[in-house]
């Protein structure tokens, strides 16, 4: 029998102190900005600032001392164990059996100083209280530290697996076919907006920057304005380009043994994930408009272990935009399944009173407003704009509406078109969506229950929406506008063993509702 002193306590790197000081370059970097906009001149705040910065840094290193000093950690026979705590001491516990995936996240102030953050998600560890972390570890310790978390919770076992995929720089080509090509620069100008007056520089007093203003509202517009948007597409496509290399440098996807999938990524931030098989509920292809016009995808998993929902949009991308055939072919390698899911000819579509409700509020939501704006601005500002003012307002209305009407029926008929279903052996498969159409191949055994949702409008068009719980992902999938008589006889196809005793079969009569020569025609019944 082991005895207490077998498994050894460890503890964290002492370069853990050095970055709990990290949090200081921001505001380090605020004063010299300072500094540099009034010249060199250091105000009473700015002393006051720099007195309030050296008491917190000595509070925080002392904080950093006791935390290093009071925290240690442990891998015994069946469970991972980590101390903490000076007045109050805390043990926390986890089976090894329980752990599902392993994270190595390393920001550049990590990398510099040689360590790395260990995080253990556990099963069902929806929120963050359901997670192990540990600080800061030497890169070769956490390396160990993982691998012997994952082979001694089981997930070890099994031989070599090909590698999936790697990162090739000729998918830069994708980068600029997201949204953050034009709103990543209205993020980056509202950020460097919002730091510039913090510090207490008004951008709108810079001499420059007014100067540009001036020179744009004098300038022939039909130029300006269509400059303005090149340049701000210039502008979004670089950053993307940027942000790509830095998300995805040396991005390599492997099955690290017959249970393991690892996905290594990161230039400045390296990031490291590891999911068990076992948890890995589905794969999900995701088109986003942009990308789909130029033939392109990209994929995440769904699995659970991944964190709370922020934390698991961050850790789940399994690849980054690329060819929609290599997509295809890592999201099949990835379902580990005999037949593709995604290799499917077709799916069953949904009824065609669901392209209606499409078109009924596109034109609801986006085309009316737009054009009783114009119209009521053109009638109430007559005497402020006159008659030509008037005049352009409404031709603007009318040009709106019918601009807007021509995008809002083809949006709808491809969203339509994007609905569909399927079930193709082991998995349920779902798509919808236009602005980012979206397929899931969705293990069946992993669905817990489901939900059937209707509106008034929809139970008139004969529609719900269903629902597939699942405790991975985004814990909920929706199948919309489905036939309100066939989603019953799909839930129950695609999850056998949850809707039967809800389900009135043909012949039958509910109890308490037996009337002579007649039976209840409802598919669906409540309990």
């Amino acid at each position: 029998m082991n005895g207490p002193d077998t498994f050894p306590w460890r503890r964290l790197d002492p370069r853990t102190l050095l970055v709990h000081c990290g949090w200081m370059a921001a505001p380090l970097g605020s004063l010299a900005l300072t500094a540099l906009a009034t010249g060199g001149r250091i105000t009473t705040e700015a002393w006051i600032t720099l007195i309030a910065l050296g008491a917190s840094f000595a509070a925080v290193t002392l904080a950093g001392l006791v935390r290093w000093a009071r925290t240690d950690f442990r891998v015994t026979a069946d469970s991972f164990e980590v101390r903490s705590g000076l007045l109050t001491r805390r043990l926390r516990s986890v089976p090894l059996h329980r752990i599902r995936t392993v994270d190595l996240t390393a920001t550049p102030l990590h990398r510099v100083l040689g360590v790395t953050v260990l995080r253990a998600g556990t099963a069902g560890s929806g929120e963050r209280g359901g997670e192990l972390s540990l600080e800061a570890l030497r890169v070769a310790e956490a390396d160990r530290l993982r691998t012997e978390l994952l082979a001694r919770s089981g997930a070890g076992a099994g031989g070599e697996d090909p590698v999936l995929a790697r990162i090739s720089w000729r998918w830069l080509r994708y980068a600029p076919l997201t949204f953050w090509v034009v709103g990543g620069v209205f993020v980056a100008a509202g950020s460097a907006y919002r730091a510039l007056d913090g510090i207490g520089i008004e951008p709108w007093k810079i001499g420059f920057v007014q100067r540009a203003f001036l020179e744009f509202g004098n300038s022939m517009l039909w130029l300006t304005i269509p400059a303005a948007l090149l340049a701000v597409l210039a502008l979004g496509s670089v950053g993307a380009v940027i942000l790509y290399v830095e998300n995805w440098w040396q991005y390599c996807l492997e099955w690290t043994d017959a249970q393991t999938l690892r996905v290594r990524r990161g230039l400045f931030t390296t990031r490291s994930v590891t999911i068990e098989r076992a948890r890995l509920r589905g794969v999900l292809l995701r088109e986003p408009l942009l990308l789909r016009a130029g033939g392109g995808a990209l994929v995440r998993a769904v699995a659970g272990g991944l964190g709370n929902r922020e934390e698991n949009r961050r850790r789940s991308g399994l690849m980054p935009p690329a060819p929609r055939r290599d997509a295809l072919r890592v999201a099949s390698g990835a379902l580990r399944s005999p037949q593709s899911p995604f290799s499917a000819a077709e799916l069953t579509p949904h009824p065609r009173v669901a392209l209606r409700r499409r078109r009924v509020r596109g034109l609801l939501f986006a085309v009316l407003p737009g054009t009783v704006v114009l119209l009521v601005l053109g009638v109430v500002l007559r005497g402020v704009l006159g008659d030509s003012g008037t005049r352009v307002l409404l031709h603007s209305a009318w040009i709106y509406a019918l601009v807007s009407m021509l995008v809002v029926l083809w949006l709808a008929r491809d969203a339509y078109r994007s609905l569909g279903h399927g079930i193709h052996g082991r998995h349920l498969v779902i798509r919808s969506g236009t602005f980012s159409r979206d397929t899931l191949a969705l293990q069946r055994d992993a669905i817990a229950a489901w939900t059937f949702t209707t509106s008034p409008f929809t139970r008139r068009a004969g529609l719900v929406t269903l629902t597939a719980a699942v405790a991975a992902g985004e814990d909920g999938y929706r199948l919309p506008d489905l036939a309100a008589g066939a989603a019953p006889a799909l839930a129950a196809a695609a999850a056998p063993g949850i809707l039967e005793e809800f389900l009135v079969q043909p012949g039958a009569v509910p109890s308490g509702e037996a009337l002579p020569g007649r039976h209840r025609a409802d598919p669906l019944r409540s309990r």
